[in-house]
């Protein structure tokens, strides 16, 4: 397991093995994501304005209400396509 150290500055350096993992370098940002036991560091790759024309191109006829309607009967039609539910009862917990 890699460690840091927290200067007095408040700054640490990311260990080598752990950038190389990341895939980071000098000017890479990283977020430190809430997590449940700490936090998660998430590398941050480019910017939104880097999405521009992305989809340019690819832009499909929009489905009319009744193209819809047909999907969304055809989903439910499927027995095994139907997520599971449980009453509030079966998933409560014994006391």
């Amino acid at each position: 397991m890699e460690e840091a150290t927290l200067t007095s500055k408040s700054q640490i350096t990311v260990p080598k093995a752990v950038r190389e993992a990341l895939g980071v370098g000098p000017g890479d940002k990283i977020q430190f994501v809430p997590a449940w036991q700490g936090f998660r560091l998430v590398v941050v790759k480019g910017d939104i304005t880097s999405l521009r024309g992305v989809l340019k191109g690819n832009r499909r006829k929009p489905l009319s209400i009744d193209e819809m309607n047909v999907a969304i009967a055809e989903m439910g039609s499927h027995p095994e396509d139907r997520p599971l539910r449980r009453s509030r009862t079966q998933t409560a917990k014994p006391r």
